[in-house]
């Protein structure tokens, strides 16, 4: 770990900055003339420029706020400018302009309106001429997002969820970097932070072409600053609200859950009644409605249960198991519910002492589950690799700083940060 902080902190950041770039452009050029999704090489034609241009400025300056000004330009410039180009063009005709999932979407945000459900029952998705493009394989939060599309019978740019999925990921991730920096926490940090949500390619690229997983992510990030800024019942409701659209956001959950409990219960009680109630308030009419429609929905389907089979399948651990090895589907269940087991029992036994623990087991534990999971994406590591370059800027809220009981185990650095040594799982343990 110490060898990675000496090359992050080189002059400043600027080294890693510029490599960032670099790459970024590199990647997006490659994306533009070989990417085989036509919204992924729309994309690449304009980031590219925009990466080699934070090229350039990146070199300037190793002042904090310079570095975020660059970042900042190079996310209008390398996904919020691309998406505006991209629902234009689909505006304007061009129906290879977005990615399947934003369809999808939508169509759930017209039934949410027409029916008060966005799902439809195995038998009505049978009876379609593509069964796939019925399945809304989400939580029924993430269908308000298509909502403006079933309003505009125009399909007018404006109503494209990417763009209410841009909105809200720039209110989210606002709210996690100011909580953050009105805590005291280090500029160089937040940086990072910043930069891992908005221009790494995985994060520019899955907002500007498809765009439902950044809302996710960026609540679950706004859930942790809260959560390390002694709010426990905001955290709740950012975090529940992340739940309400995607599984994904539950086993964060769960485990930042377990820092709170070591908090004190009642931290623990204001958590878990804004994450319980947020998280469920969606979900209700749905049930109502069609508990059937739901379960196959969200959970037959993602797990291979459906009538068609998912379309993620991108060639990590899980899925090479899954198809290659004899009875390899059956073998990835089973090593998915071990990881599973293990992590539990890991976190019952030492669960982490502040919130940069929690993001830092949080991270490698999604990690671990989508390696192995049967059905993946390569876009999906977005989540573990965000909240692990988060955990430096969680860290570096300054303990002394809140009023309240402080978290057991936590003590004060001679530079004045906290830190857990009472987890295996956080960084700054293991120096």
């Amino acid at each position: 770990m110490g060898w990675l902080r000496r090359i992050d902190r080189a002059r400043g950041g600027v080294w890693v900055d510029v490599g960032l770039y670099a790459f970024s452009a590199m990647f997006a050029a490659w994306t533009a003339a070989a990417s085989t999704l036509a919204p992924h090489r729309a994309w690449g034609a304009v980031a590219v420029w925009g990466y080699g241009v934070a090229m350039v400025a990146a070199v300037v300056s190793r002042q904090a706020w310079y570095r975020a000004a660059v970042a900042g330009a190079a996310w209008i410039a390398t996904c919020l400018l691309p998406l505006c180009l991209l629902a234009v063009a689909r505006a304007g005709g061009r129906l290879d302009r977005a990615q399947e999932e934003v369809l999808v979407i939508e169509d759930g945000g017209r039934r949410l309106l027409e029916t008060g459900t966005p799902y439809l029952s195995r038998a009505e998705i049978s009876h379609l001429a593509d069964p796939l493009l019925g399945y809304h394989p989400y939580q029924p939060g993430m269908a308000i997002f298509g909502v403006p599309r079933g309003l505009d019978s125009s399909a007018a740019a404006w109503s494209d969820a990417r763009v209410w999925f841009a909105l809200a990921t720039v209110a989210a991730l606002a709210g996690a970097l100011l909580t953050l920096l009105g805590a005291g926490a280090a500029p160089a940090g937040l940086v990072r932070a910043l930069q891992a949500v908005t221009v790494l390619p995985v994060a520019a690229l899955t907002l500007a072409t498809g765009g439902d997983d950044l809302p996710v992510l960026t609540l679950c990030l706004l859930g942790f600053a809260l959560a390390a800024t002694k709010r426990p019942g905001w955290a709740g409701i950012a975090i529940g609200a992340a739940a309400a659209m995607k599984l994904f956001a539950w086993p964060v959950a769960l485990v930042l859950g377990a820092y709170l409990v070591t908090t004190g219960r009642r931290d623990a009680l204001r958590y878990l009644a804004g994450a319980v109630t947020t998280g469920s308030v969606t979900a209700l009419p749905a049930l109502w409605l069609g508990a059937g429609a739901l379960v196959e929905n969200v959970i037959a389907f993602p797990f291979g249960q459906g009538l068609v089979s998912s379309p993620a399948a991108s060639p990590l651990p899980g899925r090479l198991i899954a198809t290659t090895l004899p009875a390899g589907d059956v073998v990835a269940k089973v090593l998915v519910g071990l990881a599973v087991v293990v992590i539990l029992a890991w976190l019952i036994r030492r669960p982490p002492r502040s919130a940069a623990s929690a993001a830092w087991f949080s991270g490698w534990a999604l990690l671990a589950a989508m390696m192995l999971l049967p059905s993946s994406r390569f876009g999906y590591l977005l989540y573990p690799l965000a909240l692990l370059l988060w955990v430096p800027a969680l860290a570096s809220v300054p303990s002394g700083d809140f009023p309240g009981r402080s978290s057991p185990g936590v003590t004060r650095s001679s530079a004045g940060f906290a830190r857990d040594p009472g987890s295996a799982l956080d960084p700054d343990a293991r120096r």
